[in-house]
């Protein structure tokens, strides 16, 4: 019996120790920030410095954090492409975003009927990601689509951020993920959040509302600005303000949303 004890020890410790020598190379491994061209995007480094291609300075790959923008047939093009300018144009030395649409499948899909739009990943092969962004638009059809929320569930846990846009919380609220918190959404969908989710504290006139792991915004334009939020919440202040000038964004105003639980 002590024989069989200490031999399960033994494979726990060297799995733990395992797991810590795989982030301790990853905290020493230095890569290209996604800059859009493709000879040097992610390309490790054994040290700190700049980019020898775009010049860029270099980040810790333990630092790089994978955002999964949802796409699908009707999706209002500011409510992912908002989110999306913003952790794309995210570049600090604390870190950056890798961003990619995903969908139901790789098919193009059409957004507001006249722009169209080949995801990147489909919800079965697409990278595990640490930011979800669920659009608004045509988020109906969604909703009873039960490949869509078991995937939300499936990759929750390990999220950092599930980021809603306008309608886009309803997904959410059909995962389970609004129950016993605050939300918002699109103001003219307000009053159906509130009928369909009694459990959750639906709020007007608020750009975003922060409960920790979820965050849900209002319709359109709001989106930017819980996207902004995200990246101070992971980067701090100076890396939001520095992107927002960079978009030219002077809208952003960090005390427009509530934040009910940090996280």
């Amino acid at each position: 019996m002590n024989y069989t004890r200490s031999f399960i020890v033994l494979i726990v410790m060297t799995f733990l120790t395992g797991i810590s020598a795989q982030k301790l190379m990853e905290d020493q491994q230095y890569i290209c920030p996604p800059c859009g061209d493709g000879s040097c995007d992610q390309t490790l480094f054994d040290q700190p410095g700049e980019c020898p291609v775009c010049h860029m300075n270099l980040i810790k790959k333990s630092s790089l954090k994978n955002v999964a923008i949802f796409i699908h047939d009707g999706v209002e093009v500011l409510d992912f492409s908002g989110p999306g300018e913003v952790f794309a144009a995210t570049h600090t030395d604390l870190g950056a975003f890798n961003v990619y649409t995903v969908s139901l499948n790789t098919e193009p899909i059409i957004s507001q009927g006249f722009i169209k739009i080949i995801p990147e990943y489909s919800i079965s092969n697409a990278p595990k990601p640490d930011i979800i962004v669920l659009p608004g638009g045509a988020t109906g059809p969604l909703l009873n689509n039960t490949d869509l929320i078991d995937w939300v569930k499936k990759i929750t846990p390990d999220l950092e951020v599930a980021l809603s846009v306008c309608t886009g919380a309803f997904i959410l609220q059909k995962a389970g993920l609004l129950q016993g918190k605050k939300a918002t959404t699109f103001h003219n969908a307000i009053d159906r959040l509130r009928e369909i989710a009694p459990e959750t504290e639906v709020l007007e006139n608020v750009r975003w509302v922060d409960n920790g792991q979820v965050i849900t915004t209002a319709g359109v334009s709001a989106g930017i600005d819980g996207a902004l939020h995200t990246v101070e919440r992971i980067f701090g202040r100076e890396a939001a303000e520095e992107t927002a000038r960079y978009m030219e964004y002077d809208k952003w105003n960090p005390e427009d949303g509530l934040v009910v639980e940090k996280y």
